[in-house]
């Protein structure tokens, strides 16, 4: 599964990244900085953005069935003109409004209540902004979700295909086709800080104004009560067994970080960010065991801003022991304000929280020196050059700690993703038997029971939670929308005529799997064998890639798409994203990209996908995806004195050999693939029996060149 920022979406290459990193279509990615190593938990880029400000003058999961089918124009056409006629309101006012993907914590999926770009445009995939005016309707998407949005999207809206030539961005169309000095609005929720200043700015260049509507979301209003009701599920405490580290020493690592920055405390607002730090886990979204939560660290306490029905005794207890107080969810604003008023230094990673906070936060500080000028004079030095001010609060902007903390996995990690993945290997062999005999028998499968089944396997094994994203199941032409979702009204049969891809993951209590096959049941056509043999000698070169540390991910993309480019094919997703251990699916600030704007460098512990592809639109789809974890290498040189890096395979699933065109591969590519099902059949073989044992041997056996 993609993320488009390749450290964020699906094949999320997401995020991937994602998500924060697909915060505003118009907007560019975000930079990660390189990082050095500490001999902590906890480490922060030397080169991070580092400003200190005095004050400030101046955002899938699974669709309800309402949201999946195809919109009627006139359904559409119903709720433009519900949001059109709040635009007059007096308590709004504005010529255009955006709505994004995400919710309050720039998450890339998410609650069912907060799809409100999928509710207003009838688009349901997890990457896109929605732009209405009075008398258009715009929705911008990338390269994965083109074919998607097309089908799904009514004749009432413009299918905008951003980064395709001559496409403007949400920034140049608002400003093409609005009359100068318009207002536009945003829930600033919805836009993380440095997006909405982003949008700010390059409105202004027609002199338009960014309002921010922080009452009330406008889609809500038009949702009304068929809006589904904000999830309640509890929380769980994660095992110190598949964490490795308990809160007191993330914590203790964490206000070293703040006490070198010359931070008092830090807003943290990603979902995935908060679970890893206080070893929680929710259910609030789909397929991310996460839950709604803002949390403030202090240097001397700790505040979690929750929905308090869903802390059982057992998560008070843990939370108690971490010196974390509860606050309710809805208070986050009220607290940031009170850090001002007392002066704190706030570390912010405006990349992430939004607007709303950093916006409060700014405006308290505002007050704050507004109240001291109208004080007496006092000898107090409110500025060292050294120091940064002193005696008065600020906001220090830099990159959360917490993203490459978390990213780089400690041991205990590994050691459950390293498990986790050859369970779900088991439930996938015995899936592919079932498959093979349902095709043999001329059994009318549809892409939804195909789905249904592989989860029915995976639920069997120990530990399964949930998926960890929605199944593409797609045959044929469904192969060639990348983030493609199959329904039950609208789906093809699986058959042995066409090419089948299956990408797929499972939340299990101790990782986080993801894994794409590309299979065909009967005779493939040789266009097919030589277009997947070149997608696996790109899967190849970037698995067997060596490179020196503090490489960034964009460095091995190419690697990828060598062998594609060599015929002049290409592939419109990142080749790889990070992934959470028993977290998120997508997950940054890692991934493998041509978008070179990710300078994070691949470390030690890191995971990331491997997924090239192939898509020919309208035909069919090959991906072939594993999942992989950085790791050190031995070399015989060590050029510059620097040590050298590669890649350790995390899944063992069999490769399909009719697929391949042998005389294509290399002598280090035929032996590669043999090594490969060799060790599937050593690692896997002890979990399964029967047919399934003996399929395992069929389809990992050593290949013969010719």
């Amino acid at each position: 599964m993609h993320s488009l920022s390749s450290q964020v979406a699906r094949p999320l290459c997401s995020p991937s990244s994602h998500s924060r990193y697909f915060r505003f279509l118009s907007l560019s990615l975000p930079i990660f900085h390189s990082s050095k190593s500490h001999p902590k938990i906890f480490t922060i880029s030397p080169k991070a953005p580092l400003l200190t400000v005095r004050n400030c003058t101046s955002i899938s999961a699974k669709p309800s069935s309402e949201l999946r089918n195809k919109r009627s124009n006139s359904d559409s056409d119903e709720k433009l003109r519900a949001l059109r006629e709040l635009f007059s309101k007096p308590s709004v006012g504005i010529d255009a409004y955006i709505i994004p993907s995400q919710d309050a914590h720039q998450s890339e999926f998410i609650a069912e209540c907060y799809m409100r770009r999928a509710y207003i445009s009838g688009f349901t995939g997890s990457a896109g902004t929605a732009v209405v005016t009075k008398d258009k309707a715009a929705l911008w998407t990338d390269g994965r979700y083109f074919l998607q949005a097309e089908k799904q999207l009514s004749s009432s809206w413009i299918l905008m295909r951003a980064g395709s030539l001559g496409v403007p961005t949400t920034i140049e169309w608002l400003n093409d086709v609005l009359a100068p000095g318009g207002r536009v609005g945003i829930d600033p929720f919805l836009f993380s800080s440095d997006a909405a200043e982003e949008l700010k700015q390059g409105i202004a260049k027609k002199n338009h104004e960014l309002v921010f509507l922080y009452d009330k979301n406008l889609v809500d209003e038009v949702w009304n009560k068929s809006r589904p009701k904000p999830p309640n599920k509890p929380i769980r405490v994660h095992d110190l067994k598949y964490a490795g580290v308990d809160v007191a020493s993330k914590l203790l690592s964490l206000r070293s970080e703040l006490a070198d920055s010359g931070s008092s405390a830090i807003v943290i607002s990603m979902l995935d960010e908060i679970a890893w730090l206080l070893n929680l886990r929710g259910s609030d979204v789909p397929h991310s065991p996460v839950m709604y939560a803002y949390l403030i660290v202090e240097t001397d306490k700790a505040k979690l801003f929750i929905d308090t029905s869903k802390v059982s005794a057992e998560v008070m207890d843990h939370l108690k022991n971490a010196g974390i107080e509860l606050r309710p969810y809805d208070s986050i604003l009220s607290e940031v304000e009170g850090l001002a008023a007392q002066g704190a230094n706030v570390w912010l990673d405006i990349s992430s929280v939004n607007a709303a906070v950093v916006k409060t936060f700014n405006s308290a500080c505002e007050r704050y020196y507004q109240s001291l000028e109208s004080k007496p004079k006092r000898k107090t030095k409110m500025y060292d050059d050294s120091n940064g001010w002193s005696g008065g609060p600020t906001g220090i902007y830099r990159v959360s700690p917490i993203s490459l903390a978390k990213a780089v996995k400690n041991d205990s990690e590994l050691e459950g993703m390293r498990s986790c993945h050859l369970r779900d290997a088991a439930a996938l062999v015995q899936f592919w038997v079932w498959m093979e005999e349902q095709i043999k028998k001329n059994v009318k499968l549809t892409e939804v029971e195909v789905a249904d089944k592989l989860l029915e396997f995976r639920s069997a094994q120990p530990g399964f939670l949930d998926t960890s994203f929605d199944t593409i199941s797609g045959s044929g032409a469904n192969g060639a929308i990348i983030h493609y979702r199959a329904e039950p009204d609208s789906c093809s049969v699986v058959d042995d005529k066409k090419l089948f891809l299956l990408d797929s993951g499972g939340q299990y209590v101790d990782g986080t799997t993801d894994i794409t096959r590309t299979v065909h049941f009967g005779e493939p056509a040789s266009r097919q064998k030589e277009c997947f043999t070149r997608v696996l000698q790109g899967h190849i070169a970037l698995d067997q890639a060596v490179f020196p540390e503090n490489t960034p991910g964009f460095v091995l993309d190419a690697f990828a798409r060598s062998s594609l480019w060599k015929i002049g094919l290409d592939y419109r997703h990142g080749t790889g994203h990070g992934v959470g251990a028993a977290l998120n699916v997508h997950e940054g600030p890692q991934g493998i990209s041509f978008r070179f704007g990710n300078m994070t460098p691949l470390q030690k512990g890191m995971i990331v996908s491997n997924e090239p592809g192939y898509y020919e639109d309208h035909a069919f789809g090959i991906r072939i995806e594993n999942l992989l974890v950085v790791k050190e290498v031995e070399t015989p040189n060590r050029f510059g004195g620097v040590g050298y890096l590669g890649f350790e395979k995390l899944t063992f699933v069999p490769i399909q050999a009719k697929l391949i065109d042998l005389s294509l591969l290399s002598a280090a590519e035929f032996d590669w693939l043999n090594d490969y099902h060799s060790r599937v059949w050593e690692k896997v073989s002890p979990l399964v029996d029967g047919c399934a044992r003996e399929w395992l041997w069929n389809n990992t056996r050593p290949l013969v060149k010719l």
